[in-house]
């Protein structure tokens, strides 16, 4: 086993003549910029965050600009990103440093891991590669570099598991050049140290590395269990007034799609009918079921049943949970991906 000074060197050397330099949040690494990434990169790959981010970074250029903006447009900008709970946290964690720190990312770990939407490893990114600040981080490549390199079993959500990678990542800080080496864990297991067919052959920790001994690299880390995964239901309403326009409501901010604006839901089994009187004082003049889709989550899958409602509107008048928009105005909104996708649909 290579000692620590072997293991960081080694990646450093590979690092300067293979890492990756280009990506747009490293042009500039300043803290925004680093945690903006860190963000949009988790359970994201590379290659999909480069035009969100720097579209969002072309609305956003800064924590003030992202503190003063309203949720909904932040949400607008990241919506087909997913995991929207990161859009939101971003948003509640601008406007807490604006107003407790003057705008200024705070440099310490403490401090980072209390907002919301930053852990250990997001502020460790932050602090090394923003602050230069000696800090381990655990990202799912780095995590997987970790494991087959140390043979490490189990599935690293197991918090032993991950308590070992966590040790084992402090252990091997350099205490030089400490963001190109960060830097350097991410790109191999993003490049080489693949989660499959890795190409160990290139890979300058191979002649060390455990899995590699033993012949069986994708063992490492170990599998999440799997599980069934659930089917649900659901009935899009899609109510068009006499005007085009169509009725869409902002969900509750917990829950999947929190704070994005969707069609009204029903289960499969309620009456469309006496929802729409009971609720709306809404008149049908006709209803016609479409083709049903299906979306599917990280824990299970959506089956929509969307039913387009030809409506006569008397009395309703929108609240801020319900709204009557212009097909062309909806797409301002922050919209769940397979809403936006029916919408610009159903628009052609």
């Amino acid at each position: 086993m290579p000692t620590t000074f072997d293991f960081s060197q080694a990646l450093l050397d590979w690092y300067d003549l293979y890492g990756r330099k280009d990506l747009p949040w490293q042009q500039e690494p300043t803290p925004y910029h680093v945690w903006l990434s860190e963000i949009m990169l988790q359970q994201t790959q590379v290659s999909t965050v480069i035009d969100y981010y720097q579209r969002f970074l072309g609305r956003f250029p800064d924590i003030q600009a992202l503190a003063k903006a309203p949720q909904d447009e932040v949400l607008a900008y990241w919506s087909g990103l997913g995991y929207y709970a990161r859009a939101r946290n971003l948003h509640k964690t601008a406007r807490i440093i604006v107003e407790d720190y003057d705008g200024d990312m705070p440099a310490s770990l403490e401090a980072l891991t209390g907002l919301p939407g930053i852990g250990r490893s997001t502020a460790g990114a932050i602090l090394t590669l923003a602050f230069h600040q000696c800090y381990p981080i655990l990202d799912g490549n780095v995590k997987r570099v970790l494991a087959r390199f140390f043979a490490i079993e189990g599935w690293p959500g197991i918090k032993q598991v991950e308590n070992q990678l966590w040790l084992r990542a402090e252990s091997l800080l350099p205490k030089q050049r400490i963001a190109n080496y960060i830097q350097a864990q991410m790109d191999l297991g993003a490049t080489l140290c693949t989660r499959t067919k890795p190409d160990c052959p290139h890979c300058p920790l191979q002649t060390q590395c455990q899995a590699y001994i033993l012949g069986q690299p994708e063992a490492y880390p170990g599998k999440k269990p799997r599980k069934a995964i659930p089917v649900r239901h659901t009935q899009w309403l899609i109510m068009q007034n006499e005007l085009g326009e169509v009725l869409l409501e902002q969900r509750p901010s917990q829950g999947i799609w929190g704070g994005l604006w969707s069609f009204p839901e029903i289960s499969p089994d309620e009456d469309i009918s006496s929802y729409c009187g009971r609720y709306r004082q809404i008149e049908i003049q006709s209803s016609t079921a479409l083709a049903s889709l299906q979306h599917v989550f990280t824990h299970f899958r959506l089956n929509i049943q969307p039913t387009l409602l030809r409506c006569r509107v008397s009395g309703v008048a929108d609240k801020d949970q319900s709204k009557w928009y212009r097909i062309e105005d909806t797409f301002k909104l922050g919209l769940p991906a397979p809403v936006k996708s029916f919408l610009k649909s159903f628009n052609e």
